[in-house]
């Protein structure tokens, strides 16, 4: 009997125990999966945080750092706010049995660096905000791991050099911006950054910094704003640098591109990455070559486009008849569609350098000057006749004014037969006459011996 009764009681007691855990601290708010306890003077994590939040919430607050296992209990946290603390440094396990991190907010803190072990075991970590900081240094290593990594932040800082070299194509597939914004970059390592992802380059926002003007400067930012990146069109005057160094000699270089004049941007800046761009406008019906010219001088070459319409194409998968290419890489369109209009993409591979080099050729493809001008013609020719037709209408219409003398309608008298007496009956006469002078539903003119009157409805 006693062993059943402590069957029982263990697992209540266990249940209790469980309950006293998840109790929401008394300075935080708490909900099905949120946890906040925003703006209450923390200064470090509460230890009787519930293990069942998703997002939680500690920012505002008086924090200046993390200690190891912060959140070690919180399995299922993946939104984390600690915005506006004074967070200077972070303890190595910060962040231990919180892989599940998606959404990381540091922004508005006081740190000073970004070590290697900050963000260790964060492999599903999508956001990380790190802007408005002291951030004067970020370590070669301090995103490796952070393989989900979307979107990074790490403007209004005090950063003067970035691990570029770091962020690859296998390493952050995924990533789509990076913010430098507002910092002090005066150089950057133009072949390192030439190499970013596509992605990473079409995202990456480096306004609002103190560049030395020069010419490998420019025709990155030239080639950047020749694809017309939203990065570069909607920050355009905040893109400035500085004439030798001088901060009080400052230009907006994406304006005023005279200093520049004396720079060879079609060259590449940097190998395996060259891009050659043009463009080609032809009429509808031609035929269209495409050549591949690169800086590689390799006889042993082999090349690859990739078209708007076709997707890729090479001599072995090319089929479409209209389409032809050469041993010399040059792409043959023939009788050219409007449809065919678009960018197209031609890289060179050399395979013994392991080098490889991409041109860029923007085909626009024109309706015929004639088609063109039948199409306006016809619009115009539509436009007159309409016009006529309205004037037609409004000045040609029958006069409906009281001044226009309309005829009499001639009445013709009809002869009612009458078995009894066969001549017209003088009232007959005067019904019909009464009859004839009848007007209704509008007011119209009514002729008399003494001229034109108005009729009143009966």
């Amino acid at each position: 009997m006693i062993s059943s009764l402590n069957l029982i009681a263990v697992p209540v007691l266990l249940c209790l125990l469980r309950h006293s855990e998840e109790t929401c601290p008394s300075i935080c708010f708490c909900t099905s999966d949120t946890v906040s306890c925003s703006s209450s003077g923390l200064t470090k994590i509460p230890k009787s945080l519930p293990s069942f939040p998703i997002t939680l919430d500690v920012s505002h607050n008086q924090m200046s750092w993390l200690g190891p296992g912060s959140f070690s209990k919180l399995s299922r946290l993946e939104n984390l706010w600690m915005a506006h603390n004074q967070i200077s440094d972070l303890a190595y396990g910060a962040f231990q049995n919180a892989s599940g991190l998606r959404y990381l907010d540091l922004s508005s803190n006081k740190l000073q660096r970004v070590e290697q072990h900050y963000f260790q075991g964060l492999w599903r970590l999508e956001e990380l905000i790190l802007f408005n900081n002291k951030i004067a240094q970020v370590e070669a290593s301090a995103l490796i791991g952070l393989s989900s990594l979307k979107k990074a932040y790490f403007s209004l800082n005090l950063i003067t050099q970035f691990p570029f070299f770091s962020i690859q194509d296998r390493s952050h597939p995924f990533l789509t911006m990076l913010d430098l914004s507002s910092n002090r970059i005066t150089n950057l390592p133009w072949q390192d950054v030439k190499a970013l992802p596509g992605l990473v380059q079409r995202g990456l926002y480096l306004h609002n910094n103190s560049f030395i003007c020069d010419c490998s400067m420019y025709s990155m930012f030239w080639h950047w704003d020749l694809r017309e990146y939203d990065t570069l069109k909607d920050f355009t005057d905040e893109h400035t640098c500085n004439i030798n160094g001088d901060p009080r000699a400052s230009i907006r270089f994406l304006r005023h591109s005279r200093f520049f004049n004396n720079c060879t941007v079609e060259r590449a800046v940097s190998l395996p990455v060259t891009v050659l761009l043009s463009r080609v406008l032809v009429s509808e019906g031609q035929n269209v070559h495409l050549d591949c010219q690169t800086s590689l001088s390799s006889t042993n070459l082999s090349f690859i486009w990739l078209s708007p319409s076709q997707g890729y194409i090479t001599q072995s998968n090319i089929d479409n008849t209209l389409m032809s290419l050469f041993a010399n890489g040059t792409l043959e369109i023939q009788a050219a569609k409007v449809n065919d209009s678009g960018l197209y993409v031609c890289t060179a591979v050399d395979i013994k350098e392991a080098l490889n080099t991409t041109r860029e050729i923007n085909v626009t493809v024109l309706l015929p000057e004639e088609e063109s001008f039948n199409t306006g013609y016809t619009t115009l020719l539509g436009c007159v006749v309409t016009m006529v037709l309205i004037l037609i209408y409004l000045y040609l219409t029958p006069c409906r004014c009281s001044c226009c003398k309309q005829p009499v309608p001639l009445v013709i008298p009809i002869a009612t037969y009458e078995p009894e007496n066969s001549i017209l009956s003088p009232s007959t006469q005067d019904q019909q006459k009464s009859n004839y002078n009848k007007h209704v539903a509008f007011l119209q003119p009514m002729l008399n011996e003494q001229g034109p009157e108005w009729a009143h409805d009966i």
